[in-house]
């Protein structure tokens, strides 16, 4: 049975990808506030190398995933899971919760000094 492709995995995709691109900067702050301290905490930005290519996943993702929410290809039939409008309701809400944690990974390095 052919279902009709949804928004669902692009969000999963652009989410993953703006908590790996956060990680480098995130991670220390994290353990920094719960307490933990150290030399070894400089360290823990192994994946600043590959920030760039999180964040242009995580837009191209979310590129992919507001077409399918907010402008799909084809009309839902009704008893069909896109036709629910809590399913809908759902995906766009999901959709900006992951544009704010792309958001939060882009801007993070550059507010991230204020707390040092």
């Amino acid at each position: 049975m052919y279902e009709p492709p949804n928004g669902r995995a692009p969000l999963v995709a652009g989410g993953f990808a703006a908590i790996l691109a956060s990680t480098c900067c995130l991670g220390p702050l994290v353990l920094i506030s719960l307490g933990f301290s150290g030399v070894w905490i400089g360290n823990l930005n192994v994946l600043e190398p590959y920030r760039p290519i999180f964040i242009s996943v995580a837009l191209v993702a979310l590129f992919f995933a507001w077409r399918r929410i907010f402008r799909p290809a084809q009309v839902c039939k009704p008893g069909e899971v896109c036709a629910i409008p809590q399913v809908l309701t759902t995906y766009k809400l999901l959709f900006w919760l992951v544009v704010t944690l792309v958001l939060v990974a882009l801007g993070f390095p550059h507010i991230l000094p204020l707390f040092y």
